[in-house]
């Protein structure tokens, strides 16, 4: 009998996997434990063993499909075994293809060009041509969305549903009455509308003149440089692509700069690399101390250590911090859970096992959501300062910048300090300026004297 190998389920809040790319094809032969398929969550990257020895039988999903965990993806057991209990909805079902039927000699007359509706045609020749999988035909279908022009992130330029769910979240929100009027044409749908939000209202659309046919321009085809190189956007660029766009669409980001005296913590920093080996200390380094004192201060300003989703705003006791990971797939934010509990040591030791974890692809799911406020570090770049974009729902993130020398006035004369350099974007809709600038003044003032943080 065969069996089913089923989309794992990576964490509470994961929904859905991507199918990254088939280890296997149909008819090879594989062993228990074997890996069958890479498949990609929000993040992280996840491979697929096979549950026992045999033949693939049948792959349900193609490579790019977005499929929902706990569902079959393929089936694997003896040639010839039946497959069809195991397969899924809207699986494209790549099993063994029958034996096709000897072709019957008609002599008398011309064989019979099937009939097909009109509309049917051109739905199932646009869908030919343009490749879409069922679920992404399904949803633009119950959204009224038109596939027509839309470049696809899947296999060959395929539509596949994170790119409808992409595009749903791009279209203007409208009223029922101007959604009524623009469906029985003659007007013309803004971009925006004078509503809240940027609701289209009915008086925001407008009449379209008729206009004079024009002849269709000649289309010059586009010069082929053999030195371009294509990248489809897919997997995690493709998520961290529709996360940025979402957050500067529907957040209100404002961006304020600060610097902190880094003198203290540069000082203990050299304190300890030359602590004994023994002490595990050698390794903190000067981002830690900055974690350290995020951690600390953020519990003070409970404003900036929330989230805000569906018109609520929720503050944390607990500062669980995200950390930005650059790697070669894409951005990474692991979160250190209730950073304010940690002492110096366990933050820097959590933050380099996470990072590593996101380097070798084995970061998992849950350590990749609930973080409540993010630290993002591009001072080792030689920046000094810049605009974080926010890793919604979270309604502030902090950028940090390298360290120079700013001149400061001391004991009457000017004198040369070191200065880090602190970017905070905040989310304007339910975080004030004051706030965030109180936020920014009590962490350069802890940064400054770091020993104090320290104790607490």
């Amino acid at each position: 009998m065969a069996t089913a190998v089923v989309m794992p389920k990576q964490g509470q809040s994961v929904e859905s996997c991507l199918i990254v790319g088939w280890k296997k094809g149909v008819g090879d032969q594989v062993t228990a434990g074997e890996i069958l398929a890479e498949v990609e969550t929000d993040k992280a990257l996840v491979e697929v063993e096979s549950p026992i020895s045999g033949a693939v039988l049948a792959l349900f999903f193609e490579a790019g499909d977005d499929v929902p965990v706990l569902t079959n993806i393929a089936a694997i057991g003896q040639p010839g075994e039946d497959v069809s209990s195991l397969r899924p909805a809207g699986a494209k079902d790549q099993g063994f293809a029958a034996e096709p039927a000897p072709a019957a000699v008609e002599t008398s007359s011309p064989p019979k060009t099937p009939e097909v509706a009109p509309a049917k045609a051109l739905e199932t020749a646009a869908n030919a041509a343009v490749g879409i999988s069922p679920r992404a035909r399904n949803l633009a279908k119950q959204k009224g969305l038109d596939l027509a022009g839309m470049a696809g992130s899947g296999p060959a330029g395929r539509i596949i549903e994170r790119d409808v769910q992409a595009a749903l979240a791009q279209k203007p929100v409208m009223t029922p009455l101007a959604k009524s009027m623009a469906a029985q044409g003659g007007f013309q749908v803004p971009d925006h509308g004078s509503g809240v939000r940027g609701r289209i209202m009915a008086d925001d659309l407008q009449t379209v003149a008729a206009q004079p046919e024009v002849p269709a321009p000649v289309v010059t085809p586009a010069v082929v440089d053999d030195d371009v190189r294509t990248i489809p956007v897919k997997g995690i660029r493709k998520v961290i692509a529709t996360r940025m766009l979402n957050s500067l669409q529907t957040t209100a980001q404002l961006t304020l700069n600060a610097s902190a005296d880094a003198t203290a913590i540069l000082a203990y920093r050299k304190r300890l690399k030359e602590s004994a080996e023994t002490l595990g200390l050698r390794q903190v380094t000067i981002n830690d101390l900055l974690l350290l004192a995020v951690s600390r201060t953020l519990p003070q300003f409970p404003d900036l250590n929330a989230t805000f989703s569906d018109d609520v705003i929720s503050q944390y006791k607990n500062v669980h911090l995200g950390l930005a990971v650059d790697t070669p797939r894409g951005l990474m934010v692991p979160v250190i859970r209730r950073a304010n509990t940690l002492s110096l040591k366990e933050i820097a030791q959590e933050a380099k096992r996470l990072a590593a974890a996101c380097l070798d692809s084995t970061i998992s799911a849950d350590e990749m959501n609930g973080g409540t406020f993010t630290v993002t570090n591009l001072g080792s770049f030689g920046i000094e300062s810049f605009t974080p974009v926010l890793n919604a729902p979270q309604v502030a993130i902090l950028g940090v910048g390298n360290i120079n020398l700013k001149p400061v006035e001391r004991d009457g004369e000017v004198q040369f300090i070191p200065h880090l350099g602190l970017s905070l974007t905040i989310n304007h809709q339910v975080v004030d300026g004051a706030p965030a600038a109180r936020f920014l003044q009590a962490l350069a003032q802890g940064l400054a004297q770091i020993e104090l943080l320290l104790a607490l």
